[in-house]
């Protein structure tokens, strides 16, 4: 419809039109586009796949049905209602299948980010690959103490990883080893010295708050807690908006392991009294900054050195991946002519010229090393899914609620 065509060319997605000359006039214009046309482009990529998976689940439901014959009344009730859902999304489908095609077109133009309708954390387990944490809990002096909960007699937390191995080793653990099997598991662990890092924090939004006023609204602004650094951002609070979109970073500095807890909190801001804690959410710093799945800087989908994709990573993609290769005692990386690069027994292709702001060509691998990065999963035995450019997430919680998400 005409108001979906205005949306989407005020989200300067440069969207689908009717006909084949709308398109020409509507590409995205590389100076127009900057990082919220990505995250836009990625939502949408994002509700796609959702609406794609729903109606999966449909089907495979009625085919179901189709062999058990009725079952019982409840099932069928609901299938019935994902039946009822199925239908909608074909006649999504049907509306528009003209745009269908000069989407796609456009969408490749538009480097998209991975957006998670979740924590990070649940997509890569934790980041628990050889990090586990253990709480340390305060012993129970006495009746009162029956009742405390397990957050209230937490004294510290012990991070390690354990493991037992029955001698002589199993050939699996050798294999896995690479190297010296004496050392099992515990190759290439760094040193427990204090480092320092440099945390930056982007909070794009956030969905569906819980009122916190009278009038049904909130006024919500950020705060971030981070060992001895306490931010409130109280001057920028976002009047009477339940889904307000902050669009903020904040940069902290920090010493794991005396700091790794990040408090990200939001608060309802009130004139008179006190502001209320609306939610929060703690996120491990360390965990992911130790993690094998490279949790500090996501890896982007392409390497650019200008424009709203420029890469943000300190270390370039030949760099992360000469060290990834180091520490795996992996074979390479070995770049050859012809835009070719060998990693361990795998060969990778991909371009291997970038252009710079005035156009000019100048010859490169980081395209190739990118494109090693972004399927380091394949790599045999030092390989894992390394973590891609993206936004979490992240659900709100409130300590007096516990367990409902604000």
């Amino acid at each position: 419809t005409e108001e979906e065509k205005e949306k989407k060319k005020k989200k300067k997605k440069g969207g689908g039109g009717g006909g084949g000359e709308e398109v020409e006039e509507e590409e995205p214009d590389e100076s127009m586009l900057d990082w919220w046309s990505k995250y836009f482009a990625s939502i949408e990529t994002m509700k796609e796949q959702l609406r794609q998976q729903e109606a999966a689940t449909a089907e495979a439901e009625e085919k179901e049905e189709m062999e058990f014959g009725e079952g019982s009344k409840a099932q069928v009730k609901n299938k019935d209602k994902d039946k009822s859902k199925a239908p909608k999304d074909d006649k999504k489908k049907k509306q528009q299948p003209v745009p269908e095609l000069p989407e796609k077109k456009n969408k490749q133009k538009i480097d998209e980010l991975k957006v998670y309708n979740k924590e990070l954390e649940a997509e890569f387990d934790n980041f628990e690959d050889w990090l586990h944490t253990f709480n340390l809990l305060r012993g129970k002096t006495g009746d009162n103490d029956d009742n405390a909960t397990e957050e209230e007699r937490i004294v510290g937390r012990f991070k390690g990883s354990m493991c037992v191995y029955k001698v002589p080793l199993p050939d699996d653990v050798t294999k896995e080893a690479g190297y010296d099997p004496t050392f099992g598991m515990f190759q290439g662990i760094p040193s427990n010295d204090p480092i320092n890092v440099l945390v930056r924090v982007y909070i794009v939004r956030a969905t569906d708050l819980h009122p916190a006023d009278i009038n049904g609204k909130a006024d919500p602004y950020i705060a971030i807690k981070l060992g001895k650094t306490d931010i409130k951002d109280k001057e920028n609070y976002i009047s009477k908006q339940l889904n307000p979109v902050f669009g903020k970073s904040f940069d902290i500095e920090a010493t794991f392991p005396m700091e790794s807890m990040l408090t990200v909190a939001v608060y309802d801001w009130d004139l008179v009294g006190t502001d209320d804690l609306i939610g929060e959410t703690k996120i491990d710093l360390e965990n992911r900054f130790y993690s094998k799945h490279r949790a500090t800087c996501g890896v982007s989908q392409a390497y650019s050195i200008h424009g709203y994709n420029t890469w943000r990573d300190p270390m370039k993609p030949s760099q992360i991946l000469s060290k990834l290769c180091k520490e795996g005692k992996v074979d390479g990386p070995h770049f050859g002519p012809g835009g070719r690069v060998k990693v361990a027994n795998r060969v990778f292709t991909g371009p291997t010229e970038i252009e710079d702001e005035n156009g000019q060509k100048k010859p490169t691998d980081e395209h190739l090393a990118l494109a090693v990065l972004r399927h380091w999963e394949d790599i045999p035995r030092a390989g894992c899914r390394l973590v891609p450019e993206h936004v979490e997430t992240r659900p709100l919680l409130n300590p007096d609620k516990p367990g409902i998400e604000q």
